[in-house]
C-alpha cells in the first residue's frame, strides 16, 4: 500500500482551489493510497475530515514557524501503514500514470521523482469522467515542463529517509538533499519525468510575508543551503538519476560525455570514496585541448570498471 502525505498551506483564496484540486485527484488514484495531511494551518483539519483523510496537526517548526522536513517525514512514517511513501507538494495534481510508474519499479528500496508540468488553472476541476484526458490535452497545449531542478513528488521505501536534517519545508535545497541521499545510500534513483505527468498549478507566494523573495532569498533558504552542504550540492538534480521510467518501462540512461562529466563532478560528494579517481578523470575530461589524449586514456580504463558502468543493475540491488 502507498502512503501519500503532504502539508498544505492555509485554505484561503486561490490556494484553496488549487489544493482542493490536488487532494481530490489523489483520492481518485487506484488503488487508492492512504493519504495523510499534516500541519495545523487553517482549513487543513476540515479538509482532511471532508475527504476522509488522516490528519496530524502537531509538526515541529523552526523559529520562523515553518514546519521541519525531519518532523514531517518522521511522523508520516510513524503513522502510515504502507511499505511505500510519497511526499507530494499540495499543489500537485496526480493522475493514474503516477501509480502505474510506481507499480513498475522492481526494487525493494528506491527513490522515484520527476519533473513537474506548470499550468495555469483558475477554477475548481469538476473531475467528471475523462477529466484526466482533458487535463493532459490542456497540459500539451499550454503547460511547460519546468526542468531537472523542479521536483514536487518523492516516492521512497519505508525507512529510507530516517536521519533527515532540520530543513524548512517549502524553501530551497531540501529536494536536492533527497537526491543526494539516494545516491549516498546507493539505492536506485529513478527519474519518472517521461512517464508521470505531475501538474503543478501556478500560484503566487503570498503565503509568505515577503513573497517570492522571502521563500527563495530569505534566512530560511540560507539555513537550508548550509544544512545541504553549500552551493555545489544544489546541483544534485534529476539528470543524475541512474534509472529512467518511461511509458514503455524502466531503463538505464545512456552515457554521453556530458553525463559522464556530471557524474564525475557530483558523485564524489555523495560517495567520498570515489573522489580521488573521479577528480583525475574529470580534470582529464574537461581538458579540451587534450581531448584526443583523454579519449585514448579513457579507453585504457580497466575492463572491470567499464563493465560496472554498463551493468544492467547497480551492485546494491539484490
Amino acid at each position: 500500500m502507498l502512503t501519500l502525505f503532504a502539508i498544505p498551506k492555509a485554505f484561503r483564496g486561490q490556494i484553496d482551489i488549487i489544493q482542493r484540486n490536488a487532494i481530490y485527484s489523489w483520492t481518485l488514484l487506484q488503488p487508492r493510497p492512504e493519504i495523510i495531511l499534516l500541519g495545523s494551518d487553517p482549513g487543513t483539519a476540515e479538509v482532511a475530515q471532508e475527504f476522509g483523510l488522516k490528519h496530524i496537526p502537531a509538526i515541529e517548526c523552526n523559529e520562523y514557524g515553518t514546519p521541519l522536513m525531519s518532523s514531517l517525514f518522521g511522523l508520516a512514517q510513524q503513522v502510515g501503514i504502507g511499505p511505500l511513501f510519497a511526499y507530494v507538494n499540495a499543489d500537485i495534481i496526480l493522475m493514474q500514470d503516477f501509480v502505474a510508474a510506481i507499480e513498475q519499479v522492481p526494487f525493494r528500496r528506491f527513490m522515484l521523482t520527476g519533473q513537474r508540468w506548470n499550468l495555469d488553472i483558475a477554477a475548481a476541476l469538476t473531475f467528471e469522467p475523462d477529466w484526466d484526458s482533458h487535463l493532459r490535452q490542456q497540459v500539451q497545449r499550454s503547460g511547460q515542463q519546468e526542468g531537472p531542478q523542479a521536483m514536487d513528488y518523492f516516492v521512497f521505501s519505508r525507512d529510507t529517509y530516517t536521519e533527515i536534517p532540520p530543513f524548512a519545508i517549502g524553501r530551497l535545497c531540501w529536494d536536492n538533499w533527497m537526491l543526494y541521499k539516494a545516491l549516498n545510500l546507493k539505492i536506485p534513483l529513478i527519474d519518472a519525468s517521461q512517464a508521470v505527468t505531475a501538474v503543478h498549478q501556478n500560484h503566487d507566494y503570498n503565503h509568505h510575508p515577503a513573497g517570492w523573495d522571502g521563500v527563495f532569498l530569505g534566512p530560511e533558504a540560507a539555513q537550508n543551503l548550509e544544512l545541504l552542504g553549500g552551493p555545489h550540492y544544489t546541483y544534485f538534480m534529476l539528470d543524475l538519476a541512474n534509472w529512467q521510467m518511461t511509458p514503455t518501462g524502466l531503463r538505464k540512461p545512456g552515457w554521453t560525455w556530458e553525463r559522464l562529466d556530471r557524474h564525475l563532478d557530483m558523485l564524489p560528494l555523495a560517495r567520498p570514496s570515489l573522489r580521488p579517481i573521479a577528480g583525475r578523470l574529470l580534470k582529464l575530461l574537461r581538458s579540451r585541448d587534450q581531448l584526443p589524449l583523454a579519449i585514448s586514456k579513457v579507453k585504457k580504463i580497466p575492463a572491470r570498471i567499464v563493465s560496472r558502468l554498463r551493468r544492467s543493475k547497480p551492485s546494491s540491488v539484490k
